[in-house]
């Protein structure tokens, strides 16, 4: 097929470098043009392992290039895929002002029938908007479709994570989609969930969200464990071999940190604020994070006494 990934930072170059290599056609565009003369001479800004062999294989193969024309990424695609960035605010929300930009952009340039995917980790309801914009400013007043379709990648796993994934969830709010979104992810032969877009963009934050939970709670047995001369890691193994439970993301540890789970979860506390609902739950998780920190700190404090100009590793 021939698909269009908008965005070339961490998941963007990621998805379309993999679809190219499972034989998809695929334009990645980006607004800076020094990256994209980069990318296309097969140097990567990120370090992924086995990313820039697999990019350098198949732009000399003639599966995926580079451009800064998003109109040119959307006359020549059947599918496009919007992977730009969503940092946090201040508060905690999202800012989707990188969404709506190139939701506009998408709309100007479409003369025909598009698919037009939500890559990017988003609030519950940004379909909504993304199809609201579209329509506002496409000025052909052709059809098209929003579907929902987030990512689960693991930095430093993230080429395994889309090559091999656990699942891949997509939202749509008509049947009219399913059929090309199955015939992209068909060689990559993982199940496959069809859901609106609503619950798709909801399961992204609720699993990170989950997985943060965990980590906190593992965390908060190791201060138990520590008081009381128990082994975390034992704890840990007896609890992972209950099959409800899992061992995966049980390890004590410093805490979570990365570009996605802090601001995952000061999303999904943000978004359960607008509908209403206080997550009490989700803000301890936040708040036993912190205190692993501060815990490590005073640790090290009172072993080292003075941690000035003391490398640490």
């Amino acid at each position: 097929m021939k698909l269009t990934i908008i965005g070339t930072g961490y998941v963007g170059l990621v998805t379309g470098t993999c679809f190219a290599e499972v034989g998809h056609q695929v334009i990645c565009v980006d607004n800076d043009a020094s990256k994209v003369k980069k990318l296309q001479a097969g140097g990567i800004p990120i370090y992924e392992p086995g990313l820039e062999e697999m990019v350098k294989k198949n732009v000399a193969a003639g599966r995926l290039r580079f451009t800064t024309s998003t109109a040119e990424g959307v006359e020549q695609s059947d599918v496009i895929f919007i992977a730009v960035p969503t940092p946090p605010q201040p508060d905690g929300a999202v800012d989707l002002s990188f969404i709506e930009k190139v939701a506009r952009e998408i709309a100007s340039a479409m003369t025909s029938y598009k698919i037009v995917v939500d890559k990017s980790t988003v609030p519950v309801k940004t379909g909504d908007q993304v199809a609201e914009t579209i329509k506002r400013y496409c000025k052909a007043k052709v059809e098209f479709d929003v579907v929902s379709n987030p990512e689960f990648l693991r930095e430093g796993f993230a080429v395994d994570d889309l090559m091999h994934p656990d699942r891949i969830v997509v939202g749509v709010k008509s049947q009219r989609p399913v059929a090309a979104m199955k015939e992209v992810y068909e060689p990559f032969k993982a199940p496959i969930i069809v859901t609106d877009i609503n619950s798709a963009e909801l399961i992204k934050h609720a699993s990170n969200s989950f997985l943060a939970l965990k980590i906190s709670y593992i965390n908060a047995i190791s201060v138990i464990c520590e008081a009381t001369g128990a082994n975390v890691n034992e704890v840990a193994n007896g609890m992972g071999m209950d099959a409800r439970i899992g061992r995966r993301f049980l390890d004590a540890s410093l805490g979570f940190g990365g570009s996605c789970f802090p601001k995952d979860l000061s999303a999904f506390v943000k978004i359960s604020e607008q509908v209403g609902y206080d997550f009490g739950l989700l803000k301890e998780v936040q708040k036993i994070n912190a205190e692993q920190m501060n815990r490590f700190v005073k640790k090290i404090s009172e072993t080292l006494w003075v941690l000035k100009d003391k490398t640490i590793g």
